[in-house]
């Protein structure tokens, strides 16, 4: 379906459109969209913009990537079919490793992800050799790759499970989440939860990370006030205040 750029919705169907036809391709499943429709619930909460909140999250995550020893992206199929070219800017200011790991894993989906991501410029997309294991998950969620997530100090998660988020901080992870559900397992569990859409959220974690660089010791001082539960609460009262105000 082709839509008009004039459409007031126009980023939202383009990208269910998308998303629609990455599943007919096998690089998203299926399960993938309703994960999305999930998550655009939540974006028509904070307006579909980026709040403060999560500016704040970006740039606190942002210098924690930049500092990082051994970063690395975990990429699913939704991420893929949504942002990968954006993923793939990101990986190279960090820079950082990036990772396909699917919660609906076939050695042929993981090879589809991580040529799709190759055929738009990511080098080195690590993935088909999985063998790692994160401790605590049952297989196949539980496999990664020992260069990539298994040695990671700090794992970016955009879209992802709870349950992964949980067991990668049990290994001494710092995990930065992207989620749009304040509520949600993954956003709770994090040590930093960008609460944002991830087309929005790629892009400027990769500004941030380039100001970081520059402005070292103003990020530094952001990561030290920083408070995740407190920033939750925080974008939580803000949904719930534009809920009110569109009740008026």
């Amino acid at each position: 379906m082709r839509v008009p750029r004039s459409h007031p919705r126009y980023r939202s169907l383009r990208a269910r459109e998308l998303l629609a036809s990455m599943v007919d391709e096998g690089v998203a499943d299926r399960t993938g969209l309703i994960a999305h429709g999930r998550g655009e619930a939540f974006d028509y909460f904070l307006g579909e913009r980026t709040p403060p909140e999560a500016r704040l999250a970006a740039s606190v995550a942002a210098y924690r990537l930049a500092k990082a020893r051994a970063p690395v992206i975990s990429v699913n199929g939704n991420v893929a079919a949504l942002a990968c070219k954006a993923v793939i800017a990101l990986a190279k200011a960090v820079p950082a490793r990036v990772e396909v790991n699917l919660f609906h894993r076939t050695e042929k989906r993981i090879d589809l992800v991580a040529s799709y991501m190759e055929s738009l410029g990511g080098r080195d997309i690590l993935g088909r050799q999985a063998a790692g294991r994160i401790p605590g998950l049952a297989q196949p969620r539980a496999k990664c790759s020992r260069e990539g997530i298994f040695s990671a100090d700090v794992v970016l998660v955009p879209l992802e499970d709870g349950d992964r988020a949980e067991a990668l901080k049990k290994m001494g992870k710092l995990v930065i989440a992207i989620d749009l559900n304040p509520l949600s397992r993954t956003a709770l569990a994090a040590n930093i939860t960008i609460v944002d859409e991830l087309t929005r959220a790629i892009p400027l974690l990769e500004k941030y990370v380039r100001m970081a660089r520059k402005e070292p010791a103003r990020h530094a001082r952001l990561v030290r006030g920083f408070d995740n539960v407190q920033n939750l609460l925080s974008v939580r009262d803000r949904m719930a205040r534009n809920l009110m105000d569109a009740e008026r």
